[in-house]
């Protein structure tokens, strides 16, 4: 099966062109203020109206923002908040960390499904992960909270991600991977063999904080649904990708 993908939008604007453009879920945060920024209510609120309007059925997901694993109560009342917003499945950084267990378990007892997002930069505690991946969540992801470092490749050792996904997935749970992603990583991606992977650098004009582009996902989009990485490739703006029937240069 073909590895999902999921984009990350900030206005309703980018989330009917990710609708447009192919896009498998449609992720809700703002990267301007970290690696799960999260959006004011009432633009999560707008987005998730406007997909809807549109006759999108899409799954769309929202961040909470960056808040640290030692204050569980504000972690809780971010997610009820959010999950009001009409998403369906809230996003929720951890740490390396003790507190982690504890999170995990209050995560699960929610009513809303939620999604725990293991932030690779200090390594992965395996015992959380497979942890996580015994509850009854939305999924689990793995990202990077330092996007200026590189990626979620530069991050880990491809053993570990392979671990990672293979804990997760041994569980039954659905498994992404995200973390500063380009096209040209997409081999690696399709190694790994998630169940969906998170984009939001490769579809940018810029820095991830800067509009999405529409050409730059449309590339994407094609690279990831051909059955092979094209050997074959050109630069377009810096950005390393094959050439596709259509694309602009």
């Amino acid at each position: 099966m073909a590895v999902q993908l999921l984009v990350s939008v900030r206005t309703a604007d980018e989330a009917l062109a990710a609708l447009r453009g192919g896009a498998d879920f449609i992720d809700l945060k703002e990267p301007r203020t970290g690696a799960l920024g999260g959006l004011p209510r009432a633009i999560i609120r707008g987005i998730v109206a406007a997909l809807r309007e549109a006759g999108s059925t899409l799954p769309v997901s929202a961040t909470i923002g960056d808040v640290p694993l030692g204050d569980l109560n504000g972690i809780l009342d971010c997610v009820g908040a959010v999950g009001s917003c009409g998403v369906d499945i809230v996003k929720v950084g951890i740490e390396r960390g003790p507190q982690a267990f504890a999170v995990l378990d209050a995560l699960a007892a929610c009513s809303h499904d939620v999604v725990p997002v293991f932030l690779a930069d200090q390594g992965l505690d395996f015992a959380a992960v497979a942890h996580a991946a015994g509850l009854p969540l939305a999924g689990v992801m793995v990202d990077t909270a330092d996007k200026r470092a590189g990626s979620l490749f530069d991050a880990l050792p491809a053993a570990d991600l392979q671990r990672f996904v293979d804990t997760v997935r041994a569980a039954g749970q659905r498994v992404g991977v995200a973390g500063a992603l380009r096209v040209h990583h997409l081999p690696a991606v399709h190694a790994l063999a998630p169940d969906f992977a998170g984009f939001r650098s490769a579809v940018c004009n810029g820095s991830r904080g800067s509009a999405l582009d529409a050409a730059r996902l449309q590339a994407l989009v094609a690279v990831a649904r051909a059955s092979a990485v094209p050997t074959v490739a050109r630069f377009m703006g810096g950005l390393r990708v094959p050439a596709v029937a259509g694309l602009p240069a």
